[in-house]
């Protein structure tokens, strides 16, 4: 299961002095801990949970972090995702950047990999191939259910974890054993036919237990404690004081770990367009990945309206939207949760 190559000498106190409390912990222990060392995990979202699960991982010393997400900082961000600051916000920092910075000195003696990427079926098996476990801490359900095809084909565990508003819910996955996330949900929801972050909020509490329950099962499979894992999907509600477990039976009909038919990953479900939880934003992409130049946009669309520019992104107001334009082509159009209007936009603005 594990393929890192942290060598932890006998002789260095300091490490066994930071991690001191856990290794005491009997189930961790000295060799759980050298385990957890030598352990490659991917983080798939550095939002709210994305940014307590990797807070808690670095800090558990898991020896390579892989940090993926497509977004940057903005300061409602703050009340619930705990790696970022208002500097990271002025600055409009990539989240999977700002995230790396914090945690390099967290803990500077684990390896950390950043990636401002948005996950899509042409390279979620870069992100996940050569990791132990992929914690879920993503935003929308397409981006999971991409997931649970790329982890189950390459028979990757993974943990699937949501919040809104005081709700939350937490699934290990583990491929040819546990339920998938098909098996558990069936198809994904149609548009606009749930709750979004939007549209019932969510505090940051739930956000916290959550993560905090994701990271614990992903060290239970990192050190080889399979006995003690929760092989049931797990429901809460802390505003009702509920707490609740079902045990999901894994369909031997199911079309991703039954028939294995991996429709999203072959890229048949995959949309140019994605309405982001919490946002009221729509993200559309190009055809294919651009490179753009910001400098040279920044001079075209000064005369049109606001723009900020970093190294990373173009920030532009033209009235009665904002568009926030990644070098790839990506665009978030905020304002707006109808993809059509959020693609004349785009198209107005980027071209075709």
């Amino acid at each position: 299961l594990l393929r890192g190559d942290f060598a932890m000498p006998d002789n260095d106190r300091k490490i066994w002095e930071r991690y001191s409390r856990q290794v005491l912990f009997a189930p961790i222990g000295r060799a759980g801990q050298e385990k957890l060392l030598n352990s490659r995990v991917a983080v798939i979202g550095l939002g709210a949970l994305g940014t307590v699960s990797a807070n808690s991982l670095a800090r558990a010393g898991v020896g390579y972090l892989r940090l993926v997400d497509r977004d940057f900082v903005e300061e409602s961000n703050l009340q619930r995702q705990m790696l970022f600051d208002e500097d990271d916000a002025r600055k409009a920092m990539p989240k999977a950047l700002a995230a790396k910075a914090k945690l390099e000195k967290i803990n500077s003696g684990i390896t950390y990999e950043a990636l401002v990427e948005d996950v899509n079926y042409t390279n979620v098996l870069e992100f996940i191939e050569d990791v132990d476990v992929v914690v879920d801490a993503t935003d929308n359900f397409e981006i999971r259910y991409l997931l649970n095809d790329a982890c189950v084909k390459k028979g990757i565990p993974w943990i699937y974890g949501g919040c809104m508003a005081s709700r939350g819910i937490i699934h290990t996955i583990i491929p040819g054993e546990t339920a998938c996330l098909y098996c558990l949900l069936g198809g994904p929801p149609s548009a606009g036919t749930g709750e979004t972050c939007d549209t019932v909020g969510v505090i940051g509490p739930i956000v916290n237990i959550v993560a905090s329950i994701q990271v614990t099962e992903a060290m239970k499979l990192l050190i080889g404690s399979r006995q003690a894992m929760n092989r049931k999907a797990v429901f809460i509600d802390l505003w009702q004081n509920q707490f609740l477990e079902i045990e999901f039976v894994k369909q031997e009909d199911c079309p991703v770990c039954g028939k294995r038919s991996f429709d999203f990953l072959a890229g048949k479900m995959q949309q140019n367009y994605t309405y982001l939880c919490g946002r009221d934003a729509v993200q559309v992409l190009p055809p294919k990945k651009q490179n753009l130049s910001l400098e040279e946009l920044q001079k075209k669309l000064f005369p049109l309206g606001e723009v900020y520019c970093n190294n990373f992104l173009l920030k532009f107001n033209p009235g009665n939207h904002e568009l926030i334009i990644f070098p790839d082509g990506r665009v978030l159009v905020k304002g707006t949760s109808d993809e059509k209007e959020a693609r004349t936009l785009y198209a107005r603005y980027l071209g075709a």
